[in-house]
């Protein structure tokens, strides 16, 4: 043999080798999508208003606290609408000192002023505001992929769609409702101190004779024989907690001493948070201390003493995989803003495994009839196309898994376009060596002859396919990058086995010292 046959033959097996490495096991190289093995496909939407009004809540304190440092009293300094608040001083001779406080928020611009009365508008500008719509929906992005990755699925698909929803596919999830628990869970954590509980009575009629300092959160209480659950109205103190869960340093998973069967989360602050924690029990000894997450009360240990470990527990008779799931929550952070589930679909093991089955049967039957085709139309060069697109599908399927791409249900139909177009590039081949054959010319020279002249031509067909895939990977998502993947990466293994494994093939066949009148095509 030739040494530039040697060399081709020692790439082609390299090749395969390496393929049949990456597919081994078969069962867990390639990941499969959610159409394949079932799971549940979420679309989320990121409730960015509410985030502004935050923030403007936040500024607005801000902006008051910047007064009193300067001595400057008002009566009122509250968010009016959703991205901006007023300003009501105390008194009007404090106009202009106010106004030098208002030029240190660059990001927000004064109006409706009125001097004579000490009253002024701050509103966010509308370019502010778009940035913070943009870091809200990225950082709920982030921290919702963060918390996904530690519950352990292969392969989720997790991708801005729009300015303010996320798409979420989960393949293989069992649980379902413990992964919407996981991923619409706000996780945000704060100290109130507890005014008093309210036994009985219209909790919302109580809401209205409260001060602006005090308001009503439920707490979930779970009877431990009956497991049945209900809300307890407390009044807390301080919209504004005393601690929040961004001084959280760790939060961990304990047995609960209390309840035995029951399960703890137990949070450690970080120096400025062990410092704040520690003044707060000094000063409320006695009194008892709501942990609220997400609105809801936990727990409202009483305060026996000053606590300077800072460290706290979070209770709630929790089962251990409630505890995990919180225990994530925290460790990750809070959502920067809220999230609600628009779209929720949920495929089961069943249909996924109906999905393969035709799936593979697609596969498999366009394949036989392209084998057969080949063999009685083209004969021993049908054989060699044939061995060649096996390589082909082989390599597809090992690059799939090598670059650990998720194969789904469209995804198969195009590995099943993938078998015609390598099918295809063979036929232009075989054709213009027929034509070379035609015009009289000896078998080495019409072989030589058709591979070059096609060549170009395949080039064509490859490239404008090719370009499609990517345009479609690039801004497709879900099933139609699955399509993508697959049509691309075999389009690119057919370039390989059509005109280098082919015409290996060809030359060992017909390329060597012996004189060869025929061509079996």
């Amino acid at each position: 043999m030739p040494r530039n046959l040697r060399t081709r033959a020692v790439i082609v097996l390299i090749v395969l080798l390496g393929s049949l490495w990456y597919l081994y096991p078969p069962k867990t190289a390639i990941n499969l999508g959610l159409d394949l093995q079932g799971g549940i496909h979420l679309v989320l939407g990121v409730e960015t208003d509410k985030h502004v009004a935050s923030q403007t809540d936040r500024a607005a304190e801000d902006f008051k606290a910047a007064l009193d440092r300067r001595g400057i009293a008002t009566r009122r300094v509250a968010r009016d609408g959703l991205a901006s608040f007023v300003v009501e001083l105390a008194a009007s001779q404090s106009w202009n000192d106010a106004l030098t406080v208002a030029n240190e928020f660059q990001t927000f611009e004064r109006s409706n002023e009125e001097p004579a009365v000490g009253r002024f508008r701050m509103a966010m500008q509308a370019r502010a505001q778009r940035q913070v719509r943009e870091d809200a929906a990225k950082q709920v992005l982030e921290k919702l992929r963060n918390r996904i990755d530690k519950f352990n699925v292969a392969e989720p698909t997790i991708a801005r769609q729009g300015e303010d929803r996320i798409l979420i596919q989960l393949p293989g999830i069992q649980d379902i409702q413990r992964a919407k628990d996981l991923i619409g869970k706000t996780g945000y954590l704060e100290f109130r101190l507890v005014e008093r509980f309210v036994e009985g009575g219209d909790a919302e009629a109580l809401a209205r004779q409260l001060g602006p300092d005090l308001e009503i959160l439920p707490r979930r209480i779970v009877d431990p024989q009956t497991k049945v659950e209900r809300r307890v109205p407390y009044v807390v103190v301080h919209k504004r907690p005393l601690l929040t869960g961004s001084a959280l340093t760790s939060a961990n998973v304990a047995a609960d001493p209390n309840a035995p069967g029951n399960w703890q989360v137990t949070v450690t602050f970080n120096e400025a948070g062990r410092q704040r924690f520690a003044e707060v029990t000094e000063q409320n000894v006695g009194r008892f201390l709501a942990i609220v997450l997400d609105g809801v009360v936990s727990s409202a240990p009483r305060i026996n003493e000053r606590i300077p470990g800072g460290n706290a527990v979070i209770t709630g008779r929790f089962t251990i995989q409630e505890a995990q799931d919180l225990k994530i929550v925290l460790n990750e952070g809070a959502l920067p803003a809220t999230v609600q589930i628009l779209e929720e679909r949920t495929v089961g093991p069943s249909l996924g495994a109906d999905s393969i089955r035709q799936g593979m049967f697609a596969i498999v039957a366009s394949a036989v009839v392209v084998v057969l085709f080949m063999l009685l139309y083209y004969r021993l060069s049908g054989l060699i196309a044939d061995v060649a697109l096996i390589l082909n599908l082989i390599i597809l399927l090992a690059c799939m898994a090598a670059f650990g791409a998720t194969l789904t249900l469209p995804g198969i139909a195009g590995i099943a376009l993938t078998i015609g177009m390598a099918v295809d590039t063979n036929i232009l081949i075989f054709e213009r060596i027929r034509e070379e054959l035609r015009v009289g010319k000896t078998v080495r020279a019409a072989i030589d002859a058709g591979f070059h002249r096609a060549f170009r031509t395949i080039i064509d067909t490859h490239a404008t396919v090719m370009a499609t895939a990517l345009i479609l990977w690039i801004f497709g998502s879900g099933p139609v990058a699955g399509f993508a993947v697959s049509l691309g990466t075999g389009l690119a293994a057919s370039l390989f086995t059509a005109y280098f494994f082919t015409r290996l093939l060809f030359d060992v066949i017909y390329m060597g010292r012996r004189k060869v009148e025929t061509v079996s095509i």
